[in-house]
């Protein structure tokens, strides 16, 4: 799943270090979900949401669509 949280944190002026303290987890974790090598659980999206003041599909870009019934 792709995400903006790169761009995000980068407009806040947060380093990896900065956000894995406020979220209470490790640099490597927030490294992990922004290079796609991690989805975060839901409960960690939705801190993230709420740190950066978004919906979390503002930072989460899922483009699966349901197939057709037809």
């Amino acid at each position: 799943m792709e995400n903006r949280l790169r761009v995000l944190r980068a407009e806040a002026g947060m380093s990896q270090a900065d956000l894995a303290i406020r979220l209470g987890v490790s640099r490597q974790t927030i490294n992990a979900v922004e290079t796609n090598k991690y989805d975060p659980s839901l409960p960690l999206a939705l801190r993230l949401a709420k740190v950066f003041g978004v919906p979390v599909d503002a930072i989460f870009l899922d483009d699966w669509k349901p197939d057709d019934p037809a």
